[in-house]
């Protein structure tokens, strides 16, 4: 996958997650959250007024640092597919 199909489909995937609707699981916010963060190069401090909140964010992106930007967008396209979709 190109480049840029890579950062299409991920935008796709990202538009699809921000208009679903159904609750998803807590652990599964919380990656997509590391992967989303890592792939567009935030690595600001969580901004939630709930400590409790910000340290589950910090915690997921400490266990997924060690992937680079594109791996991100990869495993967030994935998590999307398998998880989200259930295709």
């Amino acid at each position: 996958m190109t480049d840029e199909e890579l950062n299409k489909a991920f935008k796709e995937a990202v538009s699809y997650v921000n208009s679903y609707t159904e609750p998803l699981p807590a652990d599964l916010l919380l990656k997509l959250y590391a992967y989303y963060k890592i792939a567009n190069k935030n690595y600001n401090n969580p901004g939630s007024k709930t400590p409790l909140i910000n340290a589950f964010k910090a915690n997921a992106l400490i266990q997924a640092q060690k992937i680079s930007a594109n791996e991100a967008m990869e495993h967030y396209i994935q998590l999307v597919e398998k998880e989200v979709k259930k295709t």
